[in-house]
């Protein structure tokens, strides 16, 4: 039977009927393995190199100084530490009116950084930039600077240059080429400034209500292992008996919990992504399989007259299609590791270059994957095969499929929930997935039926013979239609969403920006300087500039009740509860706030304490009006009921909080305070040197350029999305491979209508164009429901999510109709190029 089914194998392939098939099968698996290469290597180089990522052994993070008695019981365990200190703060170059400053990440470290893995310098602005330098075991000397290559850049220094933090000055002395323990927070969008933390408190920059994160590493000789897991486990409890808040551990058996969540996040999406391209190359494999079907229930028959049992036939099919599947399997996951690379080199530095080889999991998964689909949704048409009857030798009619052959059609439902399970890792995930993409499948099936459906009415509007061919065709085959446009829309709609409508997204954010929106926020003004300041501002002719109190707390319980890790499941609500909440008081409301219950706190003189808090983050964290919200701020306790909910302009782009409380409860609490203010881009040079000018004067200060911050985030955005784009390629590759399939299964009809109606007395020309219209409705009507699709997600963002009005732009639809024509032409083209040559004898004869 093996080498039957060879033979048949290899003259199917030669007669060119398993080529499709074999394609289809390889857009499937390699949409899948290039997102498994691609997520395993990170996986890999992020467990490899779990020691570096850490810094150390175990890193304890906080964002106040570590307790003492942590630092004592360690060292009396005989265990190495280091210390670091992170903050944003304002680097400057030069002096006088010749200054310039530059937001950045400092990092104050201890000698010992970094217990685990390799700091690598280097002098050369090149190789800083391609990560190459040498490794070291020393920090800073004092006095010194080790900086990000685009330090030197934007403050237009070189190496021996002075830099100045705060109060003091420093030597620029080597350039960071890599730093272990960096990691991808906001704070590290700005280049690093890394001095010795013996010099930190000359800089005079931290100061109460500073953001500053605290981390001490550690680390043990291999015979302590044990030893420090004891004291990981001593720490554990006494972090949760005390109830202490803004602490995190993390150790090599943890690793790094954002990095981690960040890259379980990345896999489920990318991992959804290519689901949609398989499961529309697997559409694809279905309607293959089934014109394989149709081409030999001739060929079935006459073998089962030779003497072939239903499972000989049986069997040599699912041989013959096992090989298709292994081979189209192994070629996909080949072209999958290719794709890898391209989104490795998309991604650019975003991932770090010298990951882990790759393992053979992905590959063994890809395999899978394509057997996987070939089984579900090919596998119904084999069985049918196995019932032709015998005499349809003599009799050319094919029985109906037996119960057994419908019921199969479930395996291609079961390989689809058996990939979403597989690839989403987590059941509501996978059935609200599913739910999206039967809905997204149905919704689309309705507009292009109701489509197709209403071209019967305009059959008569043009006196041209092919328009009216064309719509016959269309009507002649409605299912086939909704199949092809279905699939080249979903293709296209992703596309979309990503090119036009994420710039018509931005516009419309641009837009929804008032153009004297602040673009500088400064921090940290200390409260003798908050007069000076504002008398400094006005002076430049800054208007609209209003300072307001900033002070950090911590909220530790809800109406007596502790907050503690059980207190919330969603992971926003806490990540909210665990961190330091940016508070203000005053005793007028802001004017871009809007109270929508409660009132607002009088104030008066002896009034309790009231706290107004923003709608948003009160149902996050499910409080309500009278609720009594307890905060530890620089260990004193702060109790105030909710009195009022506010909702918040956020697109405003001015100094909002999420809790303000009345002043009279905050009169002794350690404060800094926060302004925001508009430069315009072409201001006068007093203007545009001002956040120079007040750092010269008041080097504490720190001024964000929020155009800059933003500017650096697109970049990374566009990057990342551009990753995606090539991903969603894959997708629009299979909706035009269900295209073809659907010309290919009606391929033989369309041979006897052609040669019908050209033996009637139309012209091949004729013919040419009815094919050509109709191409272009398919692909016409496909744009429309892609760009009508995508137009409704882009609104449904700026309306639900961003909170920013929408304007439709017609060039999504004329780009989407033009896309999805080019489209349907190239696709119809290459399934149909052969129909008007066969001669109409000829066909009418074989008919």
């Amino acid at each position: 039977m093996l080498r039957l089914s060879l033979k048949m194998t290899g003259r199917d392939w030669r007669a060119g009927q398993l080529r499709f098939l074999l394609v289809a099968l390889i857009v499937a698996v390699a949409a899948l393995s290039a997102v498994g290469f691609f997520v395993d290597r990170l996986r890999a180089g992020l467990n490899r190199d779990a020691h570096q990522l850490l810094g150390a052994d175990l890193v304890i993070s906080a964002d106040q100084p570590v307790n003492a008695a942590w630092r004592a019981e360690a060292q009396k365990r005989g265990f190495t530490l280091a210390d670091t200190v992170t903050f944003p703060s304002m680097a400057q170059a030069g002096e006088g009116e010749q200054s310039s400053s530059q937001l950045a990440s400092i990092k104050a470290v201890s000698p010992g950084y970094p217990q685990r893995g390799k700091l690598k310098i280097t002098t050369s602005t090149s190789e800083a930039q391609d990560a190459v330098g040498q490794p070291t075991s020393q920090v800073p000397a004092p006095g010194t600077l080790w900086v990000d290559a685009a330090i030197l850049s934007n403050l237009n220094v070189k190496l021996g240059d002075t830099l100045t933090l705060g109060d003091k000055a420093f030597t620029v002395t080597q350039l960071i080429a890599s730093e272990p323990d960096r990691g991808a927070s906001f704070l590290n969008f700005a280049p690093r400034v890394m001095l010795p933390l013996s010099d930190l408190a000359a800089t005079a920059l931290v100061q109460n209500g500073s953001r500053v994160s605290y981390r001490l590493l550690l680390s043990a000789a291999p015979a302590k292992a044990a030893e420090l897991a004891q004291y990981q486990a001593w720490l554990e409890s006494q972090i949760k008996t005390q109830a202490i808040k803004g602490v995190r551990i993390e150790s090599l058996e943890s690793g790094s919990p954002q990095m981690q969540s960040t890259l379980d996040r990345a896999d489920r999406f990318l991992s959804l992504v290519g689901l949609l391209s398989a499961m529309l190359a697997a559409v694809a494999v279905a309607m293959a399989a089934r014109r394989f079907m149709l081409r030999h229930l001739d060929a079935c028959a006459m073998l089962r007259c030779l003497g072939l049992t239903q499972n000989q036939v049986t069997a040599m099919y699912v041989i013959e299609f096992l090989l298709v599947g292994l081979a189209g399997s192994v070629v996909g996951v080949m072209v999958g590791f290719g794709g890898h690379l391209v989104l490795l080199e998309l991604l650019g530095k975003l991932v770090q270059s010298d990951l882990p080889p790759v393992s053979m999991l992905p590959a063994l998964q890809g395999v899978a994957t394509g057997m996987l689909l070939l089984l579900g949704f090919a596998l119904p048409p084999i069985l049918q095969l196995r019932n032709v009857p015998h005499n349809r030798v003599i009799r050319r009619e094919q029985e109906p499929p037996q119960a057994l052959a419908l019921a199969t059609y479930g395996l291609g439902i079961a390989a689809f929930v058996v990939l979403l399970l597989w690839q989403a890792g987590d059941v509501k995930l996978a059935l609200l997935t599913a739910a999206g993409f039967l809905g997204g499948f149905a919704l689309f099936g309705l507009a292009g039926w109701l489509g197709i459906k209403s071209l019967k009415s305009l059959r008569g509007a043009f006196n041209h013979q092919g328009w009216r061919f064309a719509v016959t065709s269309l009507q002649r085959r409605p299912g086939a239609t909704v199949i092809q446009v279905v699939s080249l829309a979903l293709g296209l709609m992703a596309l979309l969403l990503l090119t036009v409508v994420r710039g018509d997204l931005m516009v419309a954010w641009r837009n929804a920006t008032p153009p004297d929106a602040p673009n500088r926020f400064m921090i940290n003004i200390l409260p003798e300087q908050k007069d000076p300041i504002t008398a400094r501002l006005a002076q430049a002719g800054v208007v609209n500039a209003p300072l307001y109190p900033m002070i950090r707390g911590r909220l530790v319980a809800v109406n007596g009740k502790a907050i503690t890790e059980e207190t919330y499941q969603d992971d926003r609500a806490k990540g909210l509860a665990d961190r330091e909440f940016n508070l203000s008081t005053m005793a007028t409301m802001q004017e871009e706030n809007k109270l929508v219950a409660g009132k607002w706190f009088s104030n008066a003189p002896g009034a309790p304490a009231e706290a107004s808090v923003e709608e948003g983050i009160a149902k996050t964290l499910k409080l309500k009006l009278g609720d009594k919200l307890r905060f530890d701020i620089a260990g004193q306790p702060v109790e105030a009921a909710i009195t009022s909910l506010r909702k918040l302009e956020w697109g405003s782009m001015r100094v909002n909080f999420f809790v303000i409380i009345n002043p009279a409860a905050m009169a002794d609490t350690p404060q800094t305070w926060i302004t925001a203010f508009h430069l315009p881009t072409a201001s006068a040079p007093a203007q545009a040197d001002l956040g120079n000018a007040l750092l010269r004067d008041y080097p504490n200060l720190t001024v964000v350029d929020v155009g800059g911050v933003l500017k650096q985030i697109q970049g990374v955005l566009d990057q990342v999305v551009t990753a995606v784009e090539f991903l969603f390629a894959f997708t629009l590759a299979s909706g035009l491979l269900v295209l073809y399939a659907a010309l290919m299964g009606s391929q033989d009809e369309r041979t006897r209508e052609a040669g019908l109606l050209r033996a009637l007395g139309a012209t091949r020309r004729q013919l040419a164009q009815a094919q050509l219209i109709e191409f272009s409705l398919v692909g016409a009507l496909a744009g429309l429901l892609a760009a009508t699709g995508a137009a409704a997600m882009g609104w449904a963002l700026a309306t639900y999510q961003f909170k920013f009005a929408w304007s439709f732009a017609p060039g999504v639809w004329a780009f989407g109709l033009l896309a999805g024509a080019l489209c349907a032409i190239a696709g119809g083209w290459l399934g149909l190029r052969n129909v008007l040559k066969h001669p109409p004898l000829q066909t009418l004869r074989e008919s």
